[in-house]
């Protein structure tokens, strides 16, 4: 990968004010980007935004709901102000809900769970699209998790949610391609952020990570950073409807192990319905 490898591209980031899409944004940035990230808390956004210009980066940032149609298509036409054209997309924005099994799982979260997840990258697809095919291709990049091919115990609709966005991106690579637009999604495994901070090395849920991992340990925000930016770039230009794992071989083997977590919540009984 060359130096300053997206010099000149308009690349928006989605829920980057934390974790992977901070880390995207502050790379892409760093590659020559001029960045757009966007999420619900400005606090956040201001301070990624400024770190990324006190190292010579161009960057904005957009208060916007992915979830909102409105909010996604001001984001959209938002970063046009900083080159008059828009060349990626990472559609970052995402999460889950505390475990809970099915069978207990509340319909109204589990909603907002494929709301979030599902229709936060379709409308980001739908508003970005026209942009990226009028600036001659362009690529959209949708982060899943291998949870959205792995059975993940207790996860309830973020599993559903993940797999979704996969076949969001394989479908609109095959709409676009004609276009010159691709679309990829990428497979985050258990990743040092904030949202993974309360688990903790020693215990049931970390153990059940690291025995499931070949390489051991947890990967950082880069990491995914780091592929994002490929699939951004022009080297990939030939990649298109792809999911690609970036979790030290986790997929190869069984997702991690919520029970203790679920049963100090809802006791034992709980996890077989039909007992207690």
């Amino acid at each position: 990968m060359r130096a300053a490898s997206l010099e000149g591209k308009s690349i928006v980031v989605t829920g980057g004010g934390t974790g992977i899409g901070a880390a995207c944004a502050q790379l892409l940035a760093a590659e020559g980007a001029a960045v757009t990230i966007c999420g619900r808390t400005e606090e956040r956004l201001v301070d990624v935004a400024t770190g990324i210009r006190s190292s010579g980066g161009t960057v904005q940032h957009v208060v916007a709901d992915v979830t909102d149609e409105s909010d996604v298509e001001r984001l959209m036409q938002t970063a046009l102000e900083l080159t008059g054209s828009l060349q990626g997309v990472v559609a970052n924005a995402g999460g889950g809900s505390a475990p809970a099994p099915l069978h207990l799982q509340d319909a109204a979260t589990y909603l907002d769970v494929l709301r979030l997840n599902v229709l936060g990258t379709m409308l980001c697809v739908k508003h970005s699209v026209p942009h990226l095919a009028r600036a001659g291709g362009g690529s959209f990049v949708g982060m899943s998790s291998i949870a959205g091919y792995v059975t993940h115990l207790w996860f309830g609709a973020y599993t559903a949610a993940k797999a979704g966005i996969e076949e969001l991106m394989r479908n609109a690579a095959d709409e676009y391609g004609p276009v010159g637009v691709r679309f990829n999604s990428i497979r985050p495994g258990f990743i040092a952020t904030e949202v993974m901070a309360g688990v903790r090395p020693g215990t049931p849920v970390w153990d059940s990570y690291i025995t499931q991992t070949p390489m051991g340990g947890v990967g950082e925000p880069v990491d995914v950073a780091q592929l994002a930016r490929f699939l951004l770039s022009d080297e990939s230009r030939w990649i298109t409807g792809v999911a690609i794992a970036v979790d030290g071989g986790h997929g190869l083997r069984r997702g991690p192990d919520f029970t203790a977590v679920v049963e100090a919540r809802f006791g034992a009984d709980a996890l077989t319905p039909g007992r207690g």
